[in-house]
């Protein structure tokens, strides 16, 4: 029997679920453990929470001499929740979060002590950026960088560290974090917006960009990931035979939760809620162990970091459950994999969403200005739009099991493809005033009631229009939601600056009125990005061969994706828009390209080992138990046998078929590991691993699960999928 699968198994079906208390009132304990305006009236002088104050609102810089105030009142209220570290909390290109923590504690003479934390700790520290990575903007030798405090961001304690969300640049000011470029494009699509904004409300003063992300992932017993060394260090299944029954009912979706995964997400709300994120969904998913959690929207930077610590809370949480989180895009094949669909809107600071309609023609051709300009902006930049959410593990997913394909396109429904259709017979000039009534009564004035009746959505369309926001699905459940929102952000800010040259330039030149130069612009944009909007069934050849007639590119791996993260438009479009400089945007481009071509190692080394060293030699023990068996029908039937053992005799050839396969796969695969390693291109290293060792997987796994069939369920070490996904 093999001891480590069955222990395992024994370990989990004894488990019961965790009793967690909750609050009487959620409200009562949000934001307890954050340092929000309510906490600094409290602890900081009038002076200092002005200064903070605004500096969340307008990004201003804090004083030196002020944020001494501020870090004295932060100190003071993190000790009355009994604190004794802080750290600054950051996003390196990792793609995970990164903290180093320091106490307040501080010796004095004679034997004394104080807790201290000055100013110049909180607005910047120093720590070592030498095993970061940087894509050769600096040395390893280099060690410095430097971690600066985000006021837009509010401190919040977890345990008994207070975090202090942070941007990470190099010596030499190149960002070395996701943060930083977020802030960038924010900060452009907001001086973009807003001067487009003020054609309809000379009001604005401000838009943001708010977020509203889905955070898909699975549960599975601590115990039975432990018996998966694939699972253990890559978080998804290398190889693994599809179980009987799977996701084919719909049984899971929207089914009554699991009491143990109830239970973990009772505990994670609560810590949710202490930390001020405002998640309001939970549910079961669509394949088996497969669960979703979403919080209200919020302001964009926020939301990034929201999400980035969830993450990591749902890990520690998962520990006290015994449960693993696994968060990778496909860790179990032939079901459904997980996303992160970002919902994205622009908000202005007095309250409307631009991407909803209103109640007057007015503010119903503003909300088409964003939309139409959205789409245009996705149109021209759909490259960049696949490179940002391209990823090792997200190559799994895309493109199956309702996930959306590796083509981006834009699904708005019938109803507004419908509106589209009439604008685009706006008359080219001065619109007649008959053509201006019957616009604003019969096509702008009913997109309410258009929206209000037009809910069917699209599970295949990577950038789907939601009734008052767009929902980016391509983004993969392990992404750092940061990159996503930096190119959509950069990406929709370009197009609004161009936009307005546009509309002004015929307002000067042409002297037309303002609508009449706006659905002028707005006309020829939806001519020039009809191709990406897509209403059909995004899966099979006949999208592909549809998507190639119009132009649209098919970036089916990371190697081949990332192109698009160095072309010189992109780069072009970052230095514009002040959001990142070359050195930066190729620094990138390298430790993605690094990141992959190290990933795909990883795997192969693992599904090495397991094939040789779990794999085959279980294999060859059920072998032998077969041989024994057909000796001993020799011994009693002499040459008669083979009618006795004809069976095992089959089971025994194919059992050395198989382990042959496998071997020689494997030999193949670790001499091909070897020519690529020689390589010190990233990219060609990259596209090595892509081409010529990924496609050893599947003939691995093929063989390797053939063998799951045929051995003896009691000697197999390898925890099953039936196991992995249906033991609750």
């Amino acid at each position: 029997m093999s001891t480590l699968r069955f222990q395992a198994l024994k370990e989990t079906l004894n488990r019961k679920p965790l009793k967690i208390t909750e609050p009487a009132r959620r409200s009562e304990i949000f934001s307890s453990n954050v340092f929000n305006e309510t906490v600094m009236r409290q602890f900081l002088t009038k002076e200092a929470f002005e200064n903070v104050t605004e500096a969340m609102r307008t990004g201003k810089k804090i004083d030196r001499n002020v944020a001494d105030h501020i870090s004295t009142g932060m100190k003071e209220w993190a000790i009355s929740k009994g604190v004794t570290h802080y750290t600054h909390w950051f996003q390196p290109l990792t793609g995970t979060t990164a903290e180093k923590h320091d106490s307040f504690f501080e010796p004095l003479s004679e034997g004394l002590a104080i807790e201290k934390f000055g100013g110049s700790q909180l607005v910047q520290q120093e720590p070592d950026a030498s095993s970061f990575p940087s894509g050769g903007i600096r040395n390893t030798f280099e060690a410095r960088g430097y971690t600066a405090w985000d006021p837009t961001s509010p401190a919040f304690i977890w345990g008994t560290t207070l975090c202090i969300p942070t941007i990470f640049v190099s010596y030499t000011g190149e960002a070395l974090d996701n943060k930083t470029p977020l802030l960038r494009a924010l900060q452009a699509v907001d001086n973009a917006a807003t001067n487009v904004v003020k054609y309809f409300d000379k009001n604005v003063k401000k838009v943001n960009a708010t977020l509203g992300w889905e955070q898909e992932y699975f549960l599975i017993d601590s115990a039975l990931v432990a018996s998966r060394p694939d699972i253990t260090l890559t978080g998804r299944t290398l190889l693994g035979h599809s179980p009987a029954k799977g996701q084919q009912l719909d049984d899971h979706y929207f089914g009554s939760i699991p009491s143990r995964a109830i239970s973990f997400m009772m505990d994670l709300e609560i810590e949710c809620m202490k930390l001020g994120i405002p998640v309001k969904t939970r549910h079961n998913e669509v394949a088996p162990n497969q669960f979703e959690l979403a919080p209200i929207f919020e302001e964009a930077n926020l939301a990034v970091d929201h999400n980035s610590l969830i993450m990591d809370v749902m890990k520690k949480v998962g520990e006290r459950h015994n449960l693993s989180v696994l968060m990778h895009e496909k860790p179990f094949a032939g079901i459904n994999g997980s996303g992160k669909h970002n919902n994205w809107s622009l908000a202005t600071d007095t309250g409307t969403n631009l991407l909803s309609p209103g109640s007057t023609p007015m503010k119903n051709l503003q909300f088409l200005t964003f939309f139409i300009n959205t789409i245009k902006a996705v149109y021209d930049n759909e490259e960049l739009l696949r490179a940002c959410i391209a990823s090792a593990s997200n190559d799994h997913r895309l493109g199956a099991n309702e996930a959306p394909p590796a083509i981006i396109s834009v699904f708005i429904g019938s109803q507004l493809t419908k509106v589209l259709d009439e604008l685009e017979k706006v008359t080219d000039g001065k619109l007649s005033p008959q053509e201006k009534t019957d616009l604003k009564l019969n096509v702008v004035g009913k997109i309410p009631e258009i929206l209000r009746d037009n809910t069917d959505r699209n599970r295949t369309s990577s950038f789907a229009f939601t009734g008052n926001k767009f929902e980016f699905r391509a983004v993969g459940s392990l992404a750092n939601c940061a990159n996503a929102m930096t190119v959509l952000n950069s990406i929709v800010a370009k197009q609004l600056k161009d936009f307005k040259v546009e509309v002004d330039k015929l307002i000067k030149d042409k002297k037309m009125k303002k609508d009449d130069a706006i659905f002028n612009v707005l006309r020829e944009y939806i001519k020039k990005s009809k191709k990406i909007r897509f209403e059909g069934d995004g899966y099979g050849e006949a999208w592909e061969k549809e998507a190639k007639k119009r132009g649209l590119s098919n970036n089916r791996t990371t190697p081949q994706a990332l192109k698009a993260q160095v072309s010189k438009k992109t780069i072009s479009l970052y230095k514009e828009l002040e959001v990142m400089n070359k050195t930066e945007v190729e620094a990138r481009h390298e430790i993605e390209l690094e990141e992959y071509a190290m990933r795909i190692q990883i795997e192969g080394r693992i599904l090495g080992d397991i094939a040789r060293n779990h794999v085959i030699p279980t294999a060859i023990r059920y072998q032998n138990i077969l041989i024994k068996n057909v000796t001993g029908l020799k011994a009693i039937y002499g040459d008669e046998y083979t009618r006795h053992a004809k069976e095992q005799l089959e089971i025994i050839e194919s059992i050395s078929a198989h382990i042959a396969s496998i071997n020689s796969n494997v030999n193949a695969m670790i001499e091909a590991r070897k020519v690529a390693n020689k390589i010190e291109d990233v990219e060609k290293k990259a596209f090595a691993y892509c081409d010529d060792i990924k496609p050893y997987f599947e003939e691995i796994r093929y063989h390797c699960d053939k063998l799951e069939l045929l051995v003896d369920d009691e000697l197999w070490p390898l925890t099953k999928y039936r196991e992995l996904l249906f033991t609750r």
